[in-house]
């Protein structure tokens, strides 16, 4: 049974840092690309970040381009979102989902964890 488990939410400033953490777990986790989505009050879930199996590519939304980092640890089946220069638009449920390739629609993604909460506050 595939688990992915995030955490790393909570209540930040404007301007602040927080990083995600999404552990893994029920297969391989090494074989399978990684994304992050984020779903907004009253918005639909939308792309943020991917990352390939190896970790060798990433893919960013415009909107985070340059603010947030995608990376994996694969002895730790563990893949991370360091997000900085946080705004109150980031604020959203944060979700990690796997799939075969590190792509941007969601239909591609096999597994979705549960989701951690980001407010930023102005």
């Amino acid at each position: 049974q595939v688990q992915l488990v995030e955490s790393g939410g909570g209540l930040v400033q404007a301007g602040g840092s927080l990083r995600l953490s999404c552990a893994a777990s029920g297969r391989t986790f090494s074989s399978y690309a990684m994304g992050w989505f984020r779903q907004a009050p009253g918005k639909e879930r939308e792309f943020v970040a991917a990352i390939s199996w190896s970790g060798a590519s990433t893919y960013y939304a415009d909107s985070v381009e340059g603010r947030f980092t995608i990376s994996r640890d694969n002895a730790k089946n563990t893949v991370y979102l360091q997000m900085n220069s946080l705004k109150p638009e980031d604020t959203a449920i944060y979700y990690c989902a796997d799939g075969q390739k590190p792509v941007v629609a969601q239909y591609e993604y096999d597994y979705w964890g549960q989701g951690t909460q980001v407010t930023v506050s102005s």
